[in-house]
């Protein structure tokens, strides 16, 4: 078991749904927004493609995103409706990032930054779907 693992059973106030699933939702919003982040850094100095903008944009706003949903979710107490829409915004933003991503198949970072972001959406799904 892995510390966020660890510290979500113990939580006092955790909510009643797969700590596993929260776990892995955490880790993969954190994961989405390091990468993101660093996507739009490298997508700021790749020469090879003039006009990056939307890639970057779509990087910033899914770090950003990525980053308040795995905040709140490192607070287990329920938190209802506001907590859906949360994972459910973040897993927006990660399909968009990742779509845009994908078509910049030259740029590597590009490419990982999409992957990670499709393990990310698909991960706030999966806690979506057990937390119903």
């Amino acid at each position: 078991m892995n510390a966020i693992a660890q510290q979500l059973a113990n939580h006092p106030s955790r909510d009643t749904f797969d700590t596993v699933e929260l776990a892995r939702a955490i880790e993969a919003c954190v994961e989405a927004a390091a990468v993101s982040a660093m996507c739009a850094d490298a997508c700021l100095v790749d020469e090879s493609d003039a006009d990056m903008r939307r890639c970057i944009q779509l990087d910033l706003d899914c770090a950003t995103i990525c980053t308040a949903t795995a905040q709140v979710l490192s607070r287990p107490a329920p938190n209802g409706e506001v907590w859906r829409r949360l994972l459910e915004t973040c897993a927006r933003a990660c399909h968009a990032c990742a779509a845009e991503c994908e078509t910049h198949t030259r740029s590597k970072h590009c490419m990982t930054c999409a992957d990670t972001c499709r393990r990310c959406e698909m991960a706030c799904q999966q806690l979506l779907a057990v937390a119903a």
